[in-house]
């Protein structure tokens, strides 16, 4: 400052009083504008919060090709499915079981050219890419896992391959990831891509979490980020490497570079990590109400469906899914009153029997028939609340599994009606349930769901059902509905 500078204005000038009310009248906008920014931030439903939307003005405008107003479908998504040379040709048949040659777009990623033995190249096969060394990295000698960086520049290098027009979404999986791809489109469709979007869920077991984060998505699941988010994700990611070369696993690194941009996590709880192990059809049938979207690490649990090998019971969920994907895991609960009979169908996959009233609160709740991930694992295990199987022949149901699906055309009915039926495994060896009346539903060896074919379920919302069943006989049949407003589920 300067020496001959006074401290104070010799004068202080007041405003007139024209002024004054003009700089009032300025700073009640101002308020008022603040007021109603900070309370549409800060009232919105968590989760639901405006991603940054920000973008690079060198960046080009995918979106000018692709219009918001054009619904999102499956030509807007570009898949990145994380491989090697080691673990792909055991796991083709999860690749061929959900991907749609000719109509989904991407690659899938290897460590290194594919051997004699995979060529040529399958047609049911997204086609591949090899990734590029990351030896040329300067940061190399330090990074902890290679691997895991490798894994992370799939997403620059599919980027840098271009042929981008119209794509709306990059989703990312692994080679034993299977997508439910037309769920999967409508869960994307929900959200802006012209925004920043980052979407998928965390690992179902806390010590995972735990032990990496719990605001990151994990890519054996699947994730999905905007194609706008990914126009300024990749030309940093090289940077991002350099400033986390300690972090070990690829879903870290990105989580942790999206958390730098300011972008964190939306969740979808229809995708699933799946790190648990042994029998998770206690899961299955008491999924979340939405849509299913992924199902991860099969190989490291048992088969879904106990009569077939894990493969054979991707191909049996599958056929279920092409008549109706939206319905597929959503779990229906009914009463057979006359012999206080509690019915809960997980659509596409199993049907329960409880010889006793049960209120949906508790049926929601997955049976813990899995154990943790982690053997090391201690309480809290899961991300989630679960029932303790029981010996107790009240709270013990009666398991069925899918056995077959059919579309029943017109016939008698006005609209076609599509009729899943499920078989019963084995028995449940336990007498029957004496507080309601010895009801004992031993003799069922079949339940037949039945739903209207052109009634879909619209964004996972809970629907009702009828049990239709004579005493005596082996078979139950459940007709599923819309609930009535106001209709208790217990």
């Amino acid at each position: 400052m300067s020496s001959t500078t006074p401290i104070f204005p010799k004068k202080f000038h007041y405003p007139s009083l024209g002024t004054s009310c003009t700089s009032l009248a300025i700073s009640a906008i101002f308020l008022l504008l603040y007021t109603f920014l900070y309370s549409h931030n800060c009232t919105q439903q968590f989760g639901q919060l405006n991603p940054i939307e920000l973008k690079l003005s060198t960046s080009p405008d995918n979106s000018s090709s692709s219009p918001i107003n054009i619904p999102t479908d499956i030509t807007h998504l570009k898949f990145i499915l994380a491989s090697s040379k080691k673990t792909l040709k055991l796991r083709r048949p999860y690749i061929e079981a959900w991907w749609r040659p000719n109509q989904t777009r991407g690659n899938i990623f290897l460590d290194s050219p594919p051997t004699k033995d995979l060529l040529p190249w399958p047609s049911s096969y997204p086609p591949f890419q090899v990734n590029e060394d990351i030896k040329k990295l300067r940061v190399y000698p330090k990074l902890a896992v290679p691997a895991a960086v490798r894994l992370f520049r799939s997403i620059l290098e599919t980027f840098r391959l271009g042929d981008d027009e119209n794509v709306r979404w990059y989703v990312m999986g692994d080679d034993d990831t299977v997508f439910l791809v037309h769920n999967l489109v409508g869960v994307l469709a929900k959200y802006d891509q012209t925004k920043y979007y980052y979407i998928g869920m965390t690992s179902e077991a806390v010590k995972s979490n735990f032990d990496f984060s719990f605001n990151m998505a994990y890519g054996g699941a699947g994730f999905a980020l905007s194609y706008s988010l990914v126009q300024v994700l990749a030309p940093s990611i090289d940077d991002c490497v350099e400033r986390y070369p300690h972090l070990r696993v690829s879903d870290q690194l990105l989580s942790s570079c999206l958390a730098d941009l300011g972008v964190d996590l939306t969740t979808e709880k229809g995708f699933h990590q799946i790190d648990l192990l042994g029998d998770i059809s206690g899961l299955l049938s008491s999924h979340p109400q939405c849509p299913l979207v992924s199902l991860h690490h099969l190989d490291g649990v048992n088969s879904i469906f106990p009569s077939k090998n894990r493969y054979e019971s991707v191909n049996h969920l599958m056929e279920a899914a092409k008549f109706d994907q939206s319905r597929l895991l959503q779990q229906t609960i009914c009463y057979h009153r006359p012999t206080n009979w509690s019915f809960s169908v997980s659509w596409g996959y199993s049907a329960h029997i409880y010889e006793n009233i049960i209120p949906r609160s508790v049926l929601r709740k997955p049976l813990e028939t899995f154990a943790p991930f982690k053997k090391s694992a201690r309480p809290p295990l899961y991300m989630f609340n679960t029932r303790l199987p029981s010996l107790e022949s009240c709270q013990t149901p009666h398991v069925f599994f899918l056995e077959s699906v059919k579309n029943l055309e017109n016939g008698d009915h006005e609209y076609g009606q599509v009729v899943t039926t499920y078989k019963r495994t084995s028995r449940r060896n336990l007498p029957p349930c004496s507080w309601t009346g010895n009801h004992s539903a031993d003799h069922i060896t079949k339940i037949h769901a039945v739903l209207q074919e052109t009634r879909r379920n619209q964004g996972g919302k809970v629907e009702c059902c009828n049990v239709e069943y004579e005493a005596g006989a082996s078979v139950a049949d459940i007709k599923l509905r819309p609930c009535i407003s106001g209709e208790v589920i217990a």
